[in-house]
């Protein structure tokens, strides 16, 4: 592959497929979600959906359906949330890069959390959650699903010693 033939991601792009890569490690069937935290360019934490610490995996166990929802998992906000309260990092003023729409309950956290720009490529059915961003002042920026493979430019290594499997 040609340098010329690299075109490189915009920081929204990149950080939409961070959170793209970051979902899947999501451990719930129903819907893989990832969330990137982000302020002056720089990852503050990621979260994906998954079970609480120690309790089983919609995977392995199935899914805890309440209500439609799979009550379950953490959602990737939360956990991108709860990842920068574990290590005293704060969010105030950060956009979250998000694969999916946020639901109602975690465009409330984001809000509570300071973010202050959404950006996604995919909805959601929760129409709620663009409510509370709206009254909140959240900028919600929609994007095109980013190219999903990824251009490592192997051609760059060439002199660079390989590891051989």
């Amino acid at each position: 592959m040609k340098k010329s033939e690299l075109k490189r991601p915009s920081w929204d792009e990149y950080f939409l497929k961070v959170a793209m890569l970051v979902s899947e490690r999501a451990t719930c069937p129903r819907m893989h979600c990832g969330c990137v935290l982000v302020k002056d360019k720089q990852i503050l934490s990621t979260g994906y959906n998954g079970s609480v610490p120690g309790d089983e995996h919609c995977e392995d166990a199935g899914c805890l359906i309440v209500d439609n929802h799979c009550i379950r998992t953490i959602h990737a906000e939360m956990n991108a949330i709860l990842q920068c309260s574990s290590h005293g990092i704060r969010t105030e003023g950060a956009t979250a890069y998000v694969t999916n729409m946020p639901c109602t309950n975690c465009a409330k956290a984001l809000i509570t959390a300071g973010i202050k720009q959404v950006v996604v490529f995919s909805d959601y059915h929760d129409t709620m959650a663009e409510n509370f961003f709206q009254k909140a002042k959240v900028k919600i920026k929609r994007l095109n699903i980013p190219e999903k493979e990824i251009k490592y430019n192997l051609d760059s290594f060439s002199s660079a010693k390989r590891f051989k499997k």
